[in-house]
This record gives structure tokens, sequence and C-alpha cells, in this order.
């Protein structure tokens, strides 16, 4: 079992929750008298149903690899059931030039409304990023529902994302039209395919972490008392030589009583090549019977923008997605390549403590970084959080800076500007 699922309790989050009567413990994931009441909580907090004995089951064969934390009230009337959960492992994200670094990735995190200002999130989030550092970690990562939560601990969007709404009236296909094939595939294959497919390509875009066998049994409706997943369709692009290079998950929704205008929900396009995007992208919009073609958690820098007749047939709107909190600033920012080089003295402020301090980060004319702490007076200042949004080259210092986000003079934010940039727009295509 991996060292880090077996990381001790930690003590401050303990005492912090202990003085309101409460207990932090880990959870015990093979013994289902305590996991099942814990995933039944975790549900209850993101507003789904009551879990079936099918769901739950399905959920814990899934998620069981993870490390669990669960807040209890010995005083409520179902003490079994926790009222704060989080879970966390430990996943690879890439960075800029491909490279990947080891990520605390937290999920799951909920508070029983019924237990609010007890200060439970606060204990469980802390106490997270210090079991991180503790275990070695540099950086942590999650994805949100709530985003006005995480800022106080240090995380920061430095992924974001699109959800397009399509109307295939006016997006007549323009684009390429590759050889190759489209076939149906069957849902184990699927599974097979997809894991496959985003183990090969999850190291080309920066923010892209990797996947977990259970997200790919759900994708493809495998999962145990799963909801629609007789819905869902899948379609692979072979190219002439018969490997697979592309992926696309869907379901069909009626649009009200004209059978003509169904609803195309696009839940999950992967692809490796070029001809394999527009293969895809032109069966979902070309599809019989199809008025309206639905994708969310897409790049901001989709191509299907321009293989369209009328790009204002497609309603596009953007949000943030992949949050990041750097733990250990040498070790993030000497991970990673840059787009040219600099010399760069940054004053980072936290004030949870992990990331303070003041560092020179000097990059050669290959792009690689050697960072070391300085007493130099600092060309750019800023907090932990903008450091976090910054890493992956997506979000620009001036920018920051322009909103008061981080103090430089305009050419130190412009050198970072042109130094932090990535080739590839980061992106991460996955909730977890």
């Amino acid at each position: 079992m991996s060292l880090w699922k077996n990381a001790p309790i930690d003590s401050r989050a303990h005492a912090a929750v202990a003085a309101n009567g409460l207990d932090y413990r880990v959870i015990d994931t093979a013994d289902r008298a305590e996991f099942d009441p814990y995933l039944q909580a975790e549900m209850r907090g993101f507003l789904a149903g009551e879990q079936t004995d099918e769901q739950i089951g399905g959920a814990r064969d899934g998620l069981s690899f993870r490390r669990f934390i669960g807040v209890y009230d010995p005083a409520s009337a179902h003490p079994e059931q926790p009222v704060g959960t989080v879970n966390s492992w430990v996943t690879d994200v890439t960075l800029p030039g491909g490279r990947t670094l080891p990520m605390w990735a937290v999920s799951g995190v909920t508070v029983a409304p019924t237990h609010r200002r007890k200060g439970i999130a606060r204990a469980m989030l802390e106490g997270e990023l210090r079991t991180a550092a503790d275990a070695g970690l540099a950086i942590a990562g999650l994805t949100v529902s709530e985003a006005t939560i995480y800022g106080r601990f240090g995380f920061s969007p430095a992924t974001y994302a699109t959800d397009w709404r399509i109307d295939t009236r006016r997006a007549a296909w323009v684009g390429p039209r590759p050889d190759g094939r489209l076939d149906f595939v069957s849902r184990e294959r699927l599974r097979d395919e997809l894991a496959d497919l985003h183990g090969r390509i999850r190291t080309a875009r920066p923010g892209e972490i990797e996947a977990w066998p259970g997200l790919w049994r759900r994708m493809s409706g495998l999962v145990p008392g799963q909801q629609d997943a007789q819905k869902l369709r899948a379609v692979r692009y072979a190219d002439p030589a018969g490997a697979t290079r592309g992926l696309v998950v869907y379901r069909l929704a009626d649009e009200g009583e004209d059978f003509t205008k169904h609803e195309l929900q696009v839940h999950y396009l992967l692809s490796e090549t070029a001809d394999a995007y527009a293969a895809l992208w032109r069966f979902v919009l070309e599809h019989d019977l199809v008025s309206v073609v639905q994708a969310s958690l897409r790049s901001v820098d989709e191509p299907v923008r321009w293989m369209i007749a009328d790009q204002r047939g497609a309603h596009v709107t953007t949000s943030e997605h992949g949050w990041l909190r750097i733990l250990d600033v040498p070790t993030v920012l000497g991970a990673r390549t840059y787009a040219c080089a600099a010399s760069l003295t940054l004053r980072v402020t936290d004030p949870l403590g992990f990331a303070d301090g003041t560092w020179t980060l000097e990059i050669d004319g290959e792009g690689a970084p050697t960072v070391r702490p300085t007493d130099a007076e600092p060309d750019v200042t800023l907090s932990v959080n903008a450091l976090s949004s910054l890493v992956l080259g997506g979000v620009r210092a001036s920018v920051l800076s322009a909103a008061g986000l981080l103090a430089a003079e305009r050419h130190s934010a412009v050198a970072m500007d042109r130094a932090f940039a990535s080739v590839d727009t980061p992106f991460l295509s996955l909730w977890y």
C-alpha cells in the first residue's frame, strides 16, 4: 500500500475539531460498516439522493484506493455518518515541457449544513496540506463546486474550461474530412481504450492529471447502479493503420415533441491526432436527428471554432476548472521548462507558511531553470495563490499585475509572461 495512504492523522486538525466536540479520523476503507456511511454522507454533501446498496458498492470499488478523512459528531442522531468529508491521493500532474510532478489530489470536500461555522472545512483542508507537505509533495490540486472557499487556503485557478452549445443548423461543417474510420465500441472496450488513449496523451498538455480505473468505468457506464448508463454511446476513430486515435462518449436527449430535434450531449471527447479530433467533431455535429450539440469541459482554445461555417452558431461559456496550490516553490518551479531565458527574483507570501520566501529563478537559453533562496530585493512580489495560477503558463503575470494581485515593474511582469508562457494551452479534461 502507498505510504501516503498510511500517513498519520494530522494532530492539529484533530485538536481543532475536538475543541467543538467533534472527532477527526482516517476511514478504514476495508470496513464497510465505516466506509459505506461515509460514502452516503459525501454524496449527500453534493446534493445527490440516497444511494442504493448497489450504487454504494460501485463507489466503494472505484474509490477505495484513496485516503479518506471523516469528521464525526458523537452527539448526532446518526453518529456513524460524518458531518465533514475529504479524500485524497497522489497522482501526476503535467507541467509545461511535458514533465510531470507528483501532486496531492484533494476531492470530496463536504460539510453538513447542520454543522457549518464549526471550523470543519478549515481543519480538513489545512490538515490535507500539512499531510501532503509532510509526505514530501510539492503541490496540491483540486476541482471545485464552490469557487469561493479555496482561495483562503492558497489554491488558485490554473486551468480554465469551456462549455459549448452548438446549433447544428448554423454550424455546417467546413473543417477537414480525414481518412480513417469511425466505429461504435462496446462499454468494456471503451473502458480499456479510454485508459490507454488518455495514458498516451496526458503529458501533451499542462494541467492534465493521471486518471484512475474507476473513472473510466464510470465514463463507460460500467459502475453498478449507474443512472442512465444504458443511454451512453461511444465511437472511436481509427487511423488508416487501424490504431485508435480518438474516442467520443455521448448520449442523446429528446428536444420535446419534434423527433428530429434531439440534443447530443458530449460527455467526453479525447483525441491523439488532429485527424481524430476533426473526424469526431464532424460526427457529432452531423449526427442524424440532432439540432443541438452540447459539450462541457472543453479547452479554451478549441479548434472546432474554426471548423464550423458560422461561429455565432456556438454559444461558449468559460469558467475556472483546475486549481493548484504550491507547497514547495523550488521543486515546482524547477520541475517545468520555460519559453525563454530570464532572471527573476520572486518574493512569495503564504500565510500558511508552506511556500513563503524569496527565490531567484535563473532560466538558461534552453529553458532549463535553477531555483535558489536569496536575500536579494525581489523583482516580483506575489502570493502563493498568484504563483499557483501562473505555474502552468495559462495565466499571465501582467494580467495579475493589472488586477492588483502581483507587484512588479512592467518589464519584470512582461519578462515573466514570456518565460512562463506555454506552447500548449493548459487544460484539465476531467473532474476529480
